[in-house]
């Protein structure tokens, strides 16, 4: 590592310098080094070192604000355990807050105190973020975003080639030449949202929602340019970048006159628009906002579209996505979808608000470097299914079906991963339409 100039190192101790966050003083001053947090994290599970203990992460970046916003840190930094931001501290830092950590805020749950430890992490990726020590694997993604538009860098010619063609597939399995995916459609009741990794890895995602649509004879658009309801500026650190990215995708709302937007299946994604957008962008929403599972649940509860769970009558089980369940309360719902559209629920233990992350959260699998630690902890992951008998994991999140095909593959599970939309879609029930209105 290069040596932390001087300049540099102000940045970083900028973030922690703010007298206008409460929040960051409490919860970092809250802890009180209980150790209850440790048997909640996988890292720590999994490796059985101090340093992956989340109350460790707290404690590096208390004692880094002791040392120069305290009166004993700036005097007598040995007597209070303050540290030095240096080089080393700071290496330390990025294995820590971007290498060992998903925020997957489990470890909250199991606080004795309730301290907002992915809260602390985030602030200490910031604070490297502003010495410019962002993973570059991470950082490239979010630079992928911003210039072109999803994270995945895919050319807006190719993405429209993608959707014409699986829209003449839609055509031909549903036998109706206007059935749609309907690109850049202004004034329509459904502005929809995808994780690039649909259009690039995984179209059958998007077919599977187009025939929901077409079932529940939904008003609805997809942007050609603006479609992607990943947020990795969530995770970087630059609250910055993560506003430009939230903002982006509301002015193309805006800008084709949605009535209603719809994330797509990405936890972190819901959770950097629908919760922590307006926050970030300093705007309210003009329109609603929900997710696609309460947009399917919708959609169930009144009658507009039909599903018979005997077409999917194998063992299924759920992973819950961190970002949509324990942080974003949608436990109930992605459960009465589930149990609409299948025979057989068998749930992980634990599963809901205690389940444990895939492994891949926090921005994880965008950064090769932490490959093999990253499918190691994900060993509890593939224990849990393996313990369920399932045959089908079923989760609303294509960042968790990543990790979750990964894990299937290193620790031959067996299973088929699905999306929610996938699940509902094999479940559909098709009534004879007299006439279907052309969307166009």
């Amino acid at each position: 590592m290069e040596k932390l100039s001087k300049e540099k190192k102000s940045c970083g101790l900028s973030v922690l310098q703010t007298t206008s966050d409460s929040k960051l003083e409490t919860h970092l001053n809250s802890c009180v080094k209980c150790g209850l947090c440790s048997s909640s994290c996988m890292f720590y599970m999994t490796f059985k070192e101090k340093k992956y203990i989340p109350g460790y992460k707290v404690a590096v970046v208390r004692s880094i604000y002791q040392r120069y916003n305290t009166f004993l840190g700036k005097h007598l930094p040995k007597i209070s355990g303050a540290r030095d931001l240096d080089e080393k501290q700071c290496e330390e830092m990025i294995d820590l807050f971007f290498g060992s950590c998903t925020m997957c805020g489990r470890c909250v749950k199991h606080c004795s105190i309730g301290v907002d430890i992915p809260f602390i992490v985030r602030k200490g990726r910031e604070m490297l973020a502003e010495m410019d020590m962002i993973p570059k694997t991470l950082q490239s993604t979010v630079d992928a975003a911003l210039t072109t538009g999803n994270n995945m860098g895919i050319p807006t010619e190719e993405f429209v080639d993608t959707i014409e063609w699986m829209e003449e597939e839609l055509q031909d399995e549903m036998g109706d030449p206007n059935a749609g995916i309907f690109l850049d459609k202004e004034n329509k009741d459904v502005f929809y949202t995808l994780n690039p990794r649909e259009p690039k890895f995984f179209p059958l995602s998007i077919s599977a929602m187009a025939k929901i649509f077409y079932a529940a004879n939904e008003s609805w658009t997809i942007s050609s340019t603006r479609y992607d309801i990943t947020n990795y500026g969530f995770f970087n650190g630059k609250n910055s970048e993560a506003a430009t990215i939230a903002r982006n995708l509301y002015n193309e709302v805006l800008r084709l006159n949605g009535k209603r937007l719809v994330l797509g299946e990405c936890g972190h994604g819901s959770r950097a628009t629908r919760w922590e957008g307006p926050n970030l962008i300093k705007q309210t929403y003009k329109v609603d906002t929900i997710t696609v599972v309460e947009l399917i649940a919708e959609y169930i509860r009144n009658g507009k579209i039909k599903l018979d769970k005997t077409k999917n009558n194998v063992p299924v089980t759920i992973h819950d996505p961190c970002n949509l369940v324990r942080n974003g309360g949608l436990l109930g719902e992605i459960r009465f979808v589930v149990k609409n559209a299948v025979s057989e629920l068998i749930e992980m233990n634990p599963c809901g608000n205690e389940n444990f992350c895939c492994g891949g959260g926090g921005g994880m699998l965008a950064m090769s470097e932490y490959n093999d630690r990253r499918l190691k902890i994900g060993e509890i992951k593939a224990n849990q299914i393996k313990a369920s008998g399932a045959k089908i994991v079923i989760t609303p999140c294509h960042n968790c079906v990543d990790q979750l095909m990964q894990l299937n593959h290193q620790y031959k599970l067996n299973v088929s991963i699905k999306t929610i939309a996938e699940i509902v879609a094999d479940a559909l029930v098709f009534e004879p339409k007299n006439e279907k209105k052309s969307d166009e």
